[in-house]
This record gives C-alpha cells, sequence and structure tokens, in this order.
C-alpha cells in the first residue's frame, strides 16, 4: 500500500495525473554511453479489456507512448527535485504504513471471517492449529478415562438390540441425544432393506436317519426349502479341504456337506460348497474351537457380498425403484447352522472311512466322512422381511479443510446382548467423540480435518447399514472421506493385531511408538508387539467379512479395523452367550484398560489424520505390494510360454510399465512432500488431494459395482484384479475349462491400464506429463 501512494505522487510529479500501472521498456543506446527509457503507462482497463483473453489483449489497440525527453534541468534544480521526491516518498510509505495497521485492527483475520459465517455455534476458525502434538495427544488420553468408558459401557448395554427392533432404535436416539449434547450437529440415514429372519412359526429341522432336530439357530439368506443327500463331512469347508476330497476320488454332486465354523466366513464355506455342486450345508461350532456349551444356536449370514443383496450397488432409499435384481453372492442352496450336540448326534452315527488326517482332532468323540447310506434332510424355512433401520451419524468439524473428513464406525445392532462385537464399540465411538469434543470446547484443539462419527445398523447382516450409506453417497465420500477406522469387535483378548490398507500402515505404527501397553504403562505397544518385524506381528489381511471391507475395496477409502484378541476366535460371536460376563471371562486382564488403550490407538489415529498440514498416507507402500505381484504374474506367464500354453506376443512390458509409472510417480510426490511449503494451503491441498486419490483409482473402472461391487484390483475380489489374473494363469495351467486365453489377454490390458491410469492422476496435472511418440 505505502509503494502505491508513492507511485502515485511520482506520477503526479512527471504527467499531472495518476496512472495505476506502469511498465517499463528498457533500451540501450547502442551508439553511446547514454540511455534512454521509454516509458510507456496503461491503466487496469486497457490492460484486461473484454475481460480476458491474450487474444483480445492483442487486437487492442495501443495508447500513444509517452517518452520523456532529455533533462536539460542544472544539477542545483536535480538535487532539489531529488530531495522533494524522497521526502514525498517516505511521507507516503508512513501514511501507507499507518492506514495499513488500521486496517488489520478493523478488517478480521481470513480465519475470523470464515468464523463468523458459522452460525451453528462452532469453535472460531484458525488456520493453524494452537496446540502441538504432544499437547494433542497429552490432552486426549486425559479426557479418555476408564471412568467414562466403564459409564458408558453400563449405558449401552441391552439384551435386546437386533436391527430394526425397538432396542436398536433406543440405542439410535441415544446417540442422537449424545452428539447432540457434544455439538456434534446429529443427524440420521434411513434404509428400508430386505433381510431373510428365522420362520415366524416353527423352526428350521435336520433329519438324519428317523430322528429329526429342531435348530432355532439361523443363517439369514440362505436358500429355503427341503433338500436331501448323503451327508459328508469336509472339515472347514476350505477349498483345500475340498480338493483333498476330490484326491480321495470323492464326488460332491447333490452330497449335503457337514463342516466346522471357523477359519473362514459361513458365506466363503457356503460358496465353496455350491462350486462343487453340493445340495446344502450344515454348519456347527465343534467343542475344539467353540467352548459355548452343547445347546447353544449359531447365528449367523451367507451372503458372500455387504449390503442389502436386493439393491446390488446401489441404495436402499424409500424412494428407491426397486428391480427385480440380487446380489451375484446370494447362495441358492440351503445352509443351516446347527448346535454342538446335533453335531454329536449326527456324527455319532455318521459311517464311511476315516477323515484325513488332523480332521478328527476336534471335541467330537467321533469323525467319520460319511456313507453311502447316510442320507440327512434339510428343511429351511427362514422369511424374507423388510426392516427400516437408522444409521446415526455426528460430526467435528475441521477448521481448514471442514469438506475433508476421517470416519469413525461402529456397529450398533446385534443377535442377542451383542456385548464384545456391539457394545463395547459402540461406546468407545461415544467416549472418543466426547473427548474430542470437550479439547474443542476447553483446550482450544482445532483440527484442520472433519471427523464425522457413525453408528451404523444391520451390520449383523453383513455390514449393511454402513454399505448402504456408502452406495447412496458413493460419488461424494470417495472424494472427500479420505479414512475410514472401524471399531466393531474392538476387544475380545490381550494381543493387539490391525488389518488396513497399505496406506495405513505408516500412521498405525508411530500410532503403536506413542501408546503405552495395557499390561505395562513403561512400555510402548510397540515395543510390546513388534519384535523384529512388526507387520508380520500385528498386521493381518482384510477379509470380506470385516466391517471396514466395503469402505476399501467398493468404494476406495484407505481403511483400518483395530482389535485386542487372543489366537483362537472369540466363541461367543454370533450367539446368544456375547455378554459381559463371557468376555472378563476371555480378557486376561482389566477390561476397562483394553478398551482405553483401543480408544488411544483409534482416536490418535484419528487426530494425526485431522491435525498435520499433508494426510499422514504413505503412497509408496503399494509400490512393493504391485511388485511382488507383477514378479508372480510374470513367473507363471514365463512358465506357460515355455510350455507353449501362452503366446508368447502375450508381452509383460507393458504391465512393468505400468509399475514404474507408479513407482515414479509415488516417490515425486513424496520428494514433493519433503520439499513442501506447509504455510502454503494451496499446495498442501494438491498434494493431500493426490494422496487421497491413489486408494479410490485402483478401483478397477472396467466393471459394474453392481455386478463386481469389491473393484479394487488388490484388496476385491473377482476376475478384473491381480489375483483373478493370477488365478486365470493357474487354470490355464491346469487345462481347466474356464480356460480361455482371449479373456486372459484382456484382464491384462484392463488391469494395466487401471495402474498405469493410478500412476498418471498420482503424477500432478495433465500438462507435467508427456506421453512420447
Amino acid at each position: 500500500m505505502a509503494m502505491d501512494q508513492a507511485r502515485t505522487t511520482i506520477s503526479k510529479i512527471f504527467n499531472g495525473e495518476p496512472r495505476s500501472y506502469t511498465r517499463f521498456n528498457l533500451t540501450q543506446n547502442m551508439e553511446g554511453d547514454n540511455s534512454q527509457v521509454e516509458m510507456k503507462l496503461s491503466s487496469d482497463m486497457d490492460e484486461e479489456v473484454g475481460g480476458n483473453g491474450v487474444g483480445e489483449h492483442m487486437n487492442h489497440h495501443p495508447r500513444p507512448a509517452y517518452t520523456s525527453k532529455p533533462n536539460q534541468r542544472s544539477p542545483r534544480s536535480i538535487c532539489f527535485m531529488g530531495i522533494g521526491i524522497l521526502l514525498l516518498f517516505i511521507i507516503g510509505y508512513l501514511v501507507g504504513y499507518l492506514s495499513h495497521r488500521r486496517t488489520d485492527r478493523a478488517a478480521p483475520s481470513c480465519a475470523e471471517a470464515l468464523s463468523s459465517d458459522d452460525s451453528d455455534g462452532s469453535a472460531p476458525i484458525q488456520t493453524v492449529p494452537s496446540l502441538g502434538w504432544k499437547d494433542i495427544t497429552a490432552l486426549f488420553k486425559d479426557k479418555l478415562s476408564t471412568a467414562n468408558i466403564e459409564s458408558s459401557l453400563s449405558e449401552f448395554s441391552i439384551a435386546d438390540h437386533q436391527a430394526g427392533s425397538a432396542g436398536d432404535e433406543a440405542l439410535a436416539n441415544k446417540l442422537m441425544r449424545k452428539f447432540r449434547d457434544y455439538n456434534m450437529n446429529p443427524w440420521t440415514d434411513e434404509h428400508f432393506v430386505r433381510v431373510q429372519d428365522p420362520p415366524s412359526s416353527g423352526s428350521n429341522k435336520i433329519t438324519f436317519r428317523d430322528q429329526s432336530f429342531s435348530e432355532s439357530g439361523f443363517l439369514s439368506y440362505s436358500g429355503t426349502g427341503s433338500v436331501q443327500g448323503t451327508l459328508l463331512y469336509a472339515y472347514y469347508g476350505q477349498m483345500d479341504d475340498l480338493r483333498r476330497l476330490q484326491d480321495l476320488t470323492i464326488d460332491f454332486n447333490g452330497k449335503v456337506l457337514l463342516v466346522r465354523a471357523g477359519k473362514i466366513s459361513f458365506a466363503e464355506k457356503v460358496a465353496n460348497a455350491a462350486a462343487v455342486n453340493a445340495s446344502a450345508v450344515l454348519i456347527y461350532p465343534d467343542p475344539a474351537d467353540y467352548s459355548i456349551g452343547e445347546g447353544t444356536d449359531l447365528y449367523g449370514h451367507v451372503h458372500l457380498g455387504c449390503g442389502d443383496p436386493y439393491t446390488p450397488g446401489f441404495p436402499s432409499f424409500n424412494n428407491t425403484q426397486f428391480p427385480p435384481a440380487q446380489s451375484s453372492g446370494l447362495p441358492t442352496i440351503p445352509a443351516q447352522t446347527i448346535r454342538p450336540s446335533t453335531a454329536a448326534a449326527i456324527m455319532g452315527m455318521m459311517e464311511g472311512r476315516d477323515p484325513p488326517r488332523g480332521w478328527g482332532n476336534g471335541g467330537l468323540q467321533k469323525y467319520k466322512l460319511g456313507g453311502d447310506d447316510d442320507l440327512v434332510t434339510v428343511e429351511v424355512n427362514n422369511v424374507l422381511t423388510e426392516k427400516k433401520i437408522h444409521n446415526v451419524f455426528g460430526v467435528i468439524k475441521g477448521l481448514v479443510d471442514a469438506d475433508r473428513y476421517v470416519v469413525i464406525g461402529a456397529q450398533r445392532d446385534a443377535w442377542g446382548p451383542g456385548y464384545a462385537k456391539s457394545t463395547v464399540g459402540t461406546s468407545l465411538l461415544v467416549e472418543i467423540a466426547r473427548s474430542i469434543s470437550e479439547m474443542i470446547s476447553k483446550n482450544g484443539f482445532k483440527p484442520r480435518r472433519s471427523i464425522v462419527f457413525a453408528s451404523w445398523s444391520a451390520g449383523e447382516y453383513g455390514a449393511v447399514g454402513a454399505t448402504e450409506w456408502l452406495e447412496g453417497y458413493l460419488s461424494s465420500l470417495n472424494m472427500k472421506a479420505f479414512s475410514y477406522i472401524s471399531l466393531d469387535g474392538v476387544v475380545t483378548g490381550p494381543t493387539f493385531k490391525a488389518s488396513a490398507s497399505p496406506l495405513m500402515y505408516d500412521v498405525i505404527q508411530s500410532t503403536l511408538k506413542e501408546v503405552s501397553s495395557p499390561s505395562d504403562s513403561s512400555r510402548t505397544l510397540y515395543s510390546q508387539v513388534a519384535g523384529s518385524n512388526w507387520e508380520s506381528a500385528v498386521m493381518e489381511p482384510m477379509t470380506l467379512s470385516d466391517t471396514a471391507y466395503p469402505f476399501q475395496a467398493f468404494t476406495g477409502i484407505p481403511s483400518v479395523s483395530i482389535r485386542f484378541t487372543s489366537e483362537k476366535e472369540y466363541p461367543f460371536f454370533g450367539t446368544m452367550l456375547d455378554t459381559k460376563q463371557n468376555l472378563d471371562i476371555k480378557v486376561s486382564y482389566s477390561l476397562s484398560a483394553l478398551v482405553k488403550t483401543a480408544g488411544e490407538i483409534a482416536g490418535q489415529m484419528a487426530l494425526r489424520l485431522v491435525h498435520d498440514h499433508l494426510i499422514r498416507l504413505n503412497v509408496e507402500k503399494y509400490t512393493s505390494i504391485l511388485r511382488s505381484n507383477v514378479a508372480l504374474i510374470n513367473r507363471e506367464v514365463i512358465g506357460l510360454q515355455a510350455s507353449g500354453r501362452v503366446p508368447k506376443t502375450l508381452k509383460m512390458q507393458w504391465l512393468m510399465s505400468a509399475l514404474g509409472s507408479y513407482s515414479r510417480a509415488s516417490r515425486k510426490l513424496t520428494s514433493n512432500i519433503q520439499n513442501s511449503d506447509l504455510g502454503d494451503f494451496e499446495q498442501c491441498r494438491i498434494i493431500n488431494n493426490q494422496i487421497m486419490g491413489v486408494e479410490r483409482d485402483l478401483l478397477s473402472p472396467y466393471v459394474s459395482p453392481q455386478i463386481s461391487p469389491f473393484r479394487h484390483i488388490l484388496l476385491g475380489s473377482g476376475s478384473h484384479t491381480l489375483g483373478g489374473l493370477r488365478a486365470h494363469l493357474t487354470a490355464i495351467k491346469e487345462g481347466s475349462a474356464s480356460a480361455d486365453l482371449d479373456l486372459l489377454k484382456n484382464q491384462f490390458a484392463l488391469t494395466t491400464w487401471t495402474i498405469q491410469s493410478c500412476a498418471n492422476a498420482l503424477a500432478g496435472s495433465v500438462w507435467e506429463m508427456d506421453n512420447e511418440i
């Protein structure tokens, strides 16, 4: 401002009127030592006539040039003029400086101006958080007290809160009140979903050797009707187990498989059985795996997918036009859980050969594979019903990038008490929300980005509430939600485990280094679990049964599930025995201490993600994963080309080139991050957008989310994935009827371009790339 005033004063001296824009064109007089200065003056309006465009400016007629004549004044006059100009310059500078200070006092800052527009009474906006990271973590740990956790556990523990029930709705209303008390602007998301429940009258039945067994447990989304077939014991029902039986020349056609619960999900067991033409599946909890009592019923679902299977790929809002569509993951064969006592009675009467070694190591007195006379009838009469469910949300708004947010979620419903399955997670969700809200209102914490807290319904039917929300707001969420943290089943034992997107490994590691062990406060959790390789000690694959899976593989949001668990699977999930008393028995020390530690991990990860200038996600982590997958594919291709099963015209160079492009782009972004100016908000936002796009860009754009919802080429499922490509190479190697060379070439092309497109997006703007001709 001071310089503008000084320039105005000088212009008055030389020209008698102010000029708003001055352009100097200096040309040297080549004929002598004297320099001639040609000064051209033009107004802003002249420069920007027409409002835009270089062409318009070039076509504008230039104003006449004003050329100063050689100065004929005396040295004394020049001296006085110089002194006058200097005095005027000093006066102009002082006037500008004082007026600038008055303007600073009178005008609100950028942060204050944004704050004045916030009509919901939230905390004042500032562009720079006022607390350091150590202060933030110390505050959070102090706010998240075991006393408050125990109070919430007691408040949210009820006996009956099945999805869509009065108990489920009561918990939803309670959460709404809590979020409202914390000034989190709560809202709900309502869906009308179709689920399968047990028979409205009577029960499902199993008949074996003239003995009938009525089973109160059930598997939602099972095929219905009555099926008869020869019974075959198939261990856990994994594909490796079925291949082992095939090696014994056992025919599966029309067989009813008897399998143990565990290892893989109920849905995968039934899908495996259907793939070998079995007619039905019976699933029981073996006493060696589940100490739940002989008469305990088991509940679950067998949809090989997530969400409402009758609205695949789109949400079940009330105004949705429901076409006659259903998920490809719905089974067509009946499936039923049976009690341990029923399994013992049936196995005791079975005949046939002994099972393979190790299959008979269980809690039943006898194990046989089954004979030709072991006929069983399975009758499933489940009914399809429509339920209204509510997801409940609250938000803590960010102060710089409010439209970028991390989501923390927990399942609210359960088949029975669901203490470990849902009560602990819901209580922890509330306590993390309360703690961070108090940090903002009482201690001056100012997050850069937002945190959304979500309570899901119908989780027991396969993450229905969460998936319907994702389907309903997919186009918005995969651009703005940059991480999901799941609290489902968060405490069932003393050992910490996690499953996550590779992008989140670094933030998990750094958080474990800052959180104390629940058993020894003098040690960090990282030092307790890490050993020589912390990833192998802590990280597990994210499976379809993980409630974070649809966020990761369907929506492309980097996700993590954290849990304290034990070596054996928690036996009370899916039963009426999931109570506080039974959880206390399974946890070796204080339950509230474990819950607090889990809350610190989840909360500090969320705080780190919303606090830093740049989002703490490591895009280079995928390079090694892509490289290992491409190396396996290359090895298979070389072997098949050597045997003549794959033509040598199939080249690996393009897939390797795409891998190289991603590697270079991720390294470049890492370099940009290291050299970035954290005070440049626009630069930070550009980099954050590049980071946020990686997971989304690894979703294959070449398959329909309705037919193949889990489109992630590394963590999803289907022929479009790198795993599907390897499976096809294996099918060619084994001479399978499903082998198709044209399809293989198509898989190579589309997978290659998905990786290349992700690399292109990561590399930056289109004008920064050069695809050589």
